[in-house]
Parts: C-alpha cells; sequence; structure tokens
C-alpha cells in the first residue's frame, strides 16, 4: 500500500519550495491555475523564483506583484478579457525588474514533452523568421553562472533527413522544473490525479518535474478513480504532495466545479495598474487572512456560490462576464 500524500496547504509550500527553485505552474490563464499555492508562496515570502509557464495567467501575475519571481520562461501570460498581457507582468518587465525568455506556445509545450519523456531536447518547426528565434532574453553569462538554465535559448540546424533541400528545424531544451504545481478536480490519497476538461500542458508540467505538488478540489476514495482508470492522467508515483483545496484557483475557473469569478478579476485589473491599490490587494487577500479558509470567507459565500458549476455543463450559467 502506498502512503497516503495527504498535506496541508502551508507544509506543502514549506517543503518542497524553496527561494531560488526553479518552479513550474500548471493551468491556462484563467483556468485551474494554482492560485492557494501561489498566495502561500506570497505568504511565506519565497523569492528569486524561475517559473516555467506555458501559458501564464492571474497565479503568476500575483507572485510577480510581490516580488516572488526572478526569471520567467513562457509564451504568454495574461487573464483574456480581463487583462490581454497579465498588468504586474508588464509593469515588471518594462521597469527592468523581471528576466523572460519567451518562446511560442507549442514550443512550451514540446519543451516540456521533452522533460516529460527524458529528452534533452523537442525539434520543431515554427517561429523560424521571427524575433523569438533573433531575440534572447537570457544572457550568455547569465546561463553560464545558472548550471539549471539551458545554455542556449535554441539552436537552429538543417534538417538532417531532409533531400536536396534547405529546410531547417528548431531545437529547443528539455525543462527539468525542481517542482511542478497544478490544480485539478480529482485525487486519491495515494496521489493519482484525475483532471476533467482540458489539460493544457499539465500532464507534461507534471511528469518533466523532479518534485510535484498537486492542490485538488476534493479527495476520493481510490476505488473511485480504479473504477474507470482510462480518466486518470497522473499517476501515483510522480506526485509528493496532495493538498485538498476547494476552490484552490479561485478566482480562475476550475471545469465541472466553479466559472471564473468576473468581478474579482475586474476589480483585480483595476487596481492592479496602482501600486497603492495593489499592495492593498495583497494585504486584504494573501497577508491578512488566515490561510486558504480565510481566504474564501473573505470572498464570501455568495460570490462562491454565484460561480457555481451547472453539473451538466460544467460551468455556470447566466454569469455577466463585464459585471464588477
Amino acid at each position: 500500500m502506498t502512503a497516503d500524500k495527504v498535506m496541508s496547504l502551508s507544509e506543502a509550500v514549506k517543503t518542497f519550495i524553496q527561494d531560488g527553485a526553479h518552479v513550474s505552474f500548471g493551468g491556462f490563464t484563467i483556468n485551474r491555475q494554482p492560485m492557494a499555492v501561489a498566495y502561500e508562496v506570497i505568504r511565506q515570502g519565497i523569492k528569486h523564483l524561475h517559473v516555467y509557464e506555458h501559458s501564464a495567467g492571474q497565479a503568476l501575475d500575483l507572485l510577480i506583484g510581490a516580488g516572488c519571481v526572478k526569471v520567467v520562461e513562457l509564451a504568454y501570460a495574461g487573464t483574456g478579457r480581463f487583462a490581454p498581457t497579465c498588468i504586474r507582468f508588464r509593469k515588471a518587465v518594462e521597469a527592468g525588474m523581471l528576466m523572460v525568455e519567451d518562446y511560442t506556445n507549442y514550443q512550451m509545450a514540446m519543451r516540456f514533452w521533452a522533460g516529460a519523456i527524458g529528452l534533452p531536447f523537442a525539434p520543431v518547426s515554427s517561429s523560424m523568421g521571427t524575433d523569438i528565434v533573433s531575440k534572447w532574453g537570457l544572457s550568455a553569462e547569465f546561463r553560464q553562472q545558472n548550471a539549471k538554465v539551458a545554455n542556449k535559448k535554441l539552436v537552429v540546424m538543417d534538417n538532417p533527413f531532409a533531400r536536396g533541400t534547405k529546410e531547417k528545424v528548431v531545437l529547443v531544451p528539455a525543462i527539468h522544473p525542481d517542482v511542478t504545481i497544478i490544480h485539478v478536480q480529482k485525487a486519491d490519497p495515494q496521489g493519482t490525479i484525475r483532471i476533467e476538461g482540458l489539460t493544457f500542458a499539465d500532464v507534461e508540467q507534471a511528469k518533466a518535474a523532479r518534485q510535484l505538488i498537486v492542490t485538488c478540489e476534493e479527495i476520493v476514495p481510490s476505488e473511485t478513480l480504479r473504477a474507470d482508470p482510462n480518466k486518470n492522467q497522473i499517476p501515483f508515483f510522480i506526485v509528493d504532495a496532495i493538498v485538498p483545496l476547494s476552490f484552490g484557483a479561485h478566482p480562475t475557473a476550475c471545469y465541472g466545479y466553479y466559472d471564473y469569478d468576473a468581478p474579482h478579476l475586474n476589480y483585480y485589473r483595476e487596481i492592479a495598474v496602482d501600486e497603492a491599490r495593489f499592495r492593498q490587494y495583497l494585504e486584504e487577500y494573501v497577508y491578512h487572512v488566515n490561510g486558504h479558509d480565510g481566504y474564501l470567507d473573505k470572498i464570501g459565500h455568495q460570490a462562491l456560490t454565484r460561480i457555481a458549476a451547472n453539473p451538466q455543463l460544467g460551468y455556470a450559467l447566466g454569469l455577466r462576464r463585464d459585471e464588477v
């Protein structure tokens, strides 16, 4: 029998995420972001993170705004109609306070894929003729000083299998985070994971990491997941911590459980542009609440009920996406 991996949020963060760690966050913009972990990282004062994301969103923006992140490698950071480019992310880049290496969405997915299956790199055919190839965000000096960072952003080479042409391929380096954090719908105490709806790059991110923290909406008996194993994506033996957290992705959505919280995201968009108001937001929603339960109390039962998902459709009906 495999040991129970269930632990508290504070314990999981303290155990697996340290200053300077290379961390990957799952989810997609405003979907299944591991928000509760991001808040706890901020509370614990963890700094100098090197973050890898496919399509980052609300979690990364909070972490950057709180001063937790030093380097980001990603394809995109935004929250859809609420902020086509994440606000604190953009401000940090413009102020020269954040090192950023950008790839295409496909390239980031393939980098995680390469890490997941043990390859040193992945060949792709996209991005030729663009600034993705010509402009590098991380200097050669930084790469030499950091052994966990690839010594090159990418390599362009001739396709060795092409016949009589000059076809080029782009080699992108594999990613091996110290720890990946994802939020899912269901897990059992041993660590078998079920993601409902789109998986994004979460499965590859999970398998590429040296350690894996999974927050989940609910813990279910192992027999429940074994009854339909084809719906399980991540095996227990790569999971290090299971943290049960209802509404653990709020204010982003978790398919089948709740929709994204449009009033809260609209409010965040309004205050995030102002330094003083953003700091006050951190005080109210992160520092001066009693962990995740205190955060949910701050959000309020009425707001959480309003975004509850329709059980047949998986998302909330009748939401005004522009409301504040």
